[in-house]
C-alpha cells in the first residue's frame, strides 16, 4: 500500500508540470527581463492581449537577452519587450535588424521612447571632480567602476567602451543592476552603467555622463513577437501595433518611478501602473488587475518550490545510490564517477542553467529540475560510496560465511549498514536544493526565488523575506522529515545517539 502511494505521488509530481505546460500552450505567453521597465512593458502587453480576447500569462524577471531571445525562437514565449540597440549589437551585430525575420520573429514599430545605455555617477562627486562626459573619466583612473553583469560582456558594453574612450580602469566587477545603484549610494563604486529612463537617476541624484564619442547606438523600445501570431492571433498583433509612438520618455520615467519609488510604501504594482497608463491612452477604458494576497502568494511559491525540490531529489536519489554502489564495488570506475559528479558541482549555477536552456530548448521548470538533479548527485554518490567502503571487513565476511550471494549481501547487509550515511547524503542534497531552487526564478521556474528577485529589484525587504524566510523554514522542515525517515529505515542499532 505504501509503495502504491509513493508511486502515485511521483506520477502526480511529474504530471503537474506537464499539465501546466500544456495549459500555457493555450495562452499567449509574455516574458520580461529582470528590471522594472521591462516588467511594466510586459504588463502592458499582457493587458493588450487580454483586450484582444485571449488569455495571457506574464513570466516576469527572466534572465538576460540571450535567454529571452532563445525562448522566443524556440516557441517557449510569444512576446517580449526589447530595444533596437540590443537587437543590433547583441543578436545580429553583423547582419542588421532585418535578420530577425529568418528566425520566425517580427518586431513592432518603436513604442515612442528611447532607453539608451549611459554611464552615471553621484552628482556631488561629478561636480567635485568636474566630470561631465565619459571622456572625462580618463583623467581619473582611480575611480572605482562597477557594471551590470550583462554590460560587462556585451558588444556595446564595457570592452568596447573602454577601448573607444581609452579608459585605464581595471578590476571592474560585475554587479546586479539594482545592487549597482546601491553601490553608488554607499560609495563602494563611483561609476556604473544605467538606463536613461531609470527611476533611480532621479532619487539617487545621479549625473548622466555625456556619450561625447557616440559609442552607444539607439535603443528604441519595441515588442518582439513570434510571426506565428500574425496568423493565429491577428488581434494580438494589432493591439501591439496600436502602441507605436504612444509612450514618450517622460511617460516611461513616470511609470518607472510609480513602480519603483524611493519609499516602498508608495509602490504601485507594475500591473496597475500599466493598466492606469492604458486607461489614459484608451480614454477611460477599464483594464482589470487581479490582486493576490501575501498568504496566497507564499502558498503558490511554496507549491512551486516543493515541486522543484521533491521531484529533483527523488530522481537524483534513484540515480545516485546505484552510482555510489558501482563506485564502491568497481574501484577502477569509482574514482571516475566521483570525479565527474564532483566536476558538475563546480559549474557555476547560472552557467549551468543557461547551458541547459540551450540543450533542452526551453525555459521554466524542466531545466531548473535537471540542474537540481545534477547538483544533487555529489553528496548522495559520495555518501553511498563512503558508507559501503567503510563497512568493517568482519561484517562483510559474515555475509560470505552465511552463503549469501553478492546481491543478497548488498540488499540484506551492506545497504542497511550504510543506510545512515546514505540518508545523510540525501539530506544534504535536499537542503542544498532548497537554496539552489531559488535561482530557478531567473528562468521562469517560480518558487521562493521569485519574491527574492522582485524584492532585490524593488529594494523591498518585505518581499525578500517572503522568499527567504519560507525557504529557511522549508529547510528546517526537511531536516525534521529526514529524522523521521531515519527512524523508519535505519536499523535501530545504527541510529545516531547524542551524548548524554
Amino acid at each position: 500500500m505504501k509503495r502504491r502511494a509513493l508511486l502515485a505521488l511521483l506520477v502526480l509530481m511529474i504530471a503537474t508540470p506537464a499539465s501546466t505546460a500544456a495549459e500555457s500552450e493555450t495562452k499567449v505567453v509574455i516574458a520580461s527581463k529582470k528590471f522594472t521597465e521591462s516588467v511594466i512593458l510586459g504588463e502592458i502587453a499582457r493587458h493588450l492581449v487580454q483586450t484582444s480576447g485571449l488569455e495571457a500569462v506574464h513570466r516576469k524577471e527572466l534572465g538576460g537577452t540571450s535567454v529571452l531571445w532563445n525562448a522566443l525562437v524556440a516557441g517557449e514565449i510569444d512576446i517580449y519587450p526589447e530595444y533596437t540597440g540590443t537587437i543590433q549589437e547583441e543578436l545580429f551585430a553583423e547582419r542588421g535588424l532585418g535578420a530577425i525575420a529568418e528566425y520566425g520573429v517580427r518586431m513592432t514599430p518603436p513604442l515612442g521612447f528611447e532607453n539608451t545605455y549611459a554611464l552615471g555617477m553621484k552628482e556631488d562627486l561629478a561636480k567635485k571632480l568636474d566630470i561631465r562626459t565619459i571622456s572625462d573619466l580618463a583623467r581619473h583612473p582611480k575611480l572605482r567602476l562597477g557594471f551590470t553583469s550583462e554590460f560587462m560582456n556585451r558588444r556595446d558594453g564595457w570592452p568596447g567602451l573602454k577601448k573607444r574612450y581609452g579608459l585605464s580602469q581595471s578590476n571592474v566587477p560585475g554587479l546586479d543592476h539594482d545592487l549597482a545603484y546601491r553601490g553608488l549610494e554607499k560609495g563602494t563604486i563611483h561609476v556604473t552603467d544605467l538606463y536613461s529612463t531609470d527611476a533611480e537617476i532621479q532619487y539617487y541624484s545621479l549625473r548622466v555622463l555625456e556619450d561625447d564619442r557616440n559609442y552607444f547606438p539607439e535603443y528604441h523600445a519595441v515588442f518582439l513577437y513570434r510571426a506565428k501570431l500574425e496568423k493565429d492571433a491577428p488581434g494580438v498583433v494589432s493591439a501591439l501595433y496600436s502602441m507605436a509612438q504612444r509612450i514618450n520618455e517622460q511617460d516611461m520615467i513616470a511609470m518607472n518611478v510609480r513602480a519603483k519609488p524611493r519609499n516602498s510604501v508608495d509602490r504601485v504594482s507594475e500591473g496597475q501602473v500599466a493598466a492606469d497608463y492604458l486607461e489614459r491612452l484608451k480614454k477611460g477604458r477599464s483594464f482589470s488587475v487581479s490582486k493576490v494576497g501575501v498568504i496566497q502568494r507564499i502558498w503558490r511559491h511554496t507549491k512551486e518550490h516543493l515541486l522543484l525540490v521533491s521531484l529533483s531529489l527523488a530522481v537524483a536519489t534513484l540515480l545516485s545510490v546505484p552510482l555510489g554502489v558501482v563506485a564502491a564495488k568497481r574501484a577502477w570506475v569509482g574514482q571516475a564517477i566521483l570525479g565527474v559528479v564532483g566536476m558538475i558541482q563546480t559549474i557555476p549555477a547560472l552557467a549551468l542553467l543557461v547551458l541547459l536552456i540551450l540543450v533542452l530548448g526551453e525555459i521554466g521548470w524542466l531545466p531548473a529540475i535537471v540542474a537540481l538533479i545534477l547538483y544533487s548527485l555529489l553528496p548522495i554518490v559520495r555518501n553511498t560510496y563512503t558508507g559501503l567502503v567503510s563497512i568493517p571487513g568482519p561484517l562483510r565476511e559474515s555475509g560470505v560465511a552465511l552463503g549469501l550471494s553478492a546481491s543478497a549481501r548488498l540488499w540484506l547487509l551492506e545497504l542497511p549498514l550504510a543506510s545512515r550515511t546514505i540518508l545523510a547524503g540525501i539530506k544534504t542534497s535536499a537542503v542544498i536544493n532548497v537554496g539552489f531552487a531559488t535561482l530557478g526564478a531567473l528562468i521562469g521556474a517560480g518558487g521562493y526565488g521569485q519574491p527574492i528577485l522582485t524584492g532585490i529589484r524593488l529594494n523591498d525587504y518585505n518581499l525578500i523575506l517572503q522568499g527567504a524566510v519560507p525557504a529557511a523554514i522549508l529547510a528546517i522542515a526537511i531536516q525534521g522529515f529526514f529524522e523521521l525517515i531515519e527512524r523508519a529505515l535505519v536499523p535501530k542499532g545504527l541510529r545516531f545517539k547524542p551524548a548524554t
